[in-house]
């Protein structure tokens, strides 16, 4: 909930929220977005299926995960990880950086 607030108060409408990795890839799959926020860790589960959904939709994304970059799968090398609990100019600028790039 901290992470919506921050994103919120930047200015970024949050399209959805998923609590586990069926809902995350209904989402993904069905959702028009700008920029998604993955959490690696979704309720027991890891969010590469998500994330793979989305690099086929060529929607960018970031990751988010108290793992740090040893966490994500090296398919996803490249991506931006941010490392919980991270600063608001972290979200920033890697906010920034995935919607320059897409």
């Amino acid at each position: 909930m901290m992470i919506e607030d921050m994103l919120r108060d930047r200015g970024y409408a949050i399209a959805g929220v998923a609590p586990n990795l069926p809902v995350a890839l209904e989402l993904a799959s069905s959702l028009e977005l700008d920029v998604a926020m993955l959490d690696v860790n979704l309720a027991g589960e890891r969010s590469f299926a998500v994330a793979d959904v989305l690099r086929q939709r060529h929607i960018p994304f970031i990751f988010a995960t108290g793992y740090g970059s040893p966490g994500v799968d090296p398919s996803f090398a490249g991506v931006k990880v941010l490392h919980k609990p991270f600063a608001g100019a972290d979200l920033d600028a890697a906010l920034h950086d995935a919607l320059r790039v897409a």
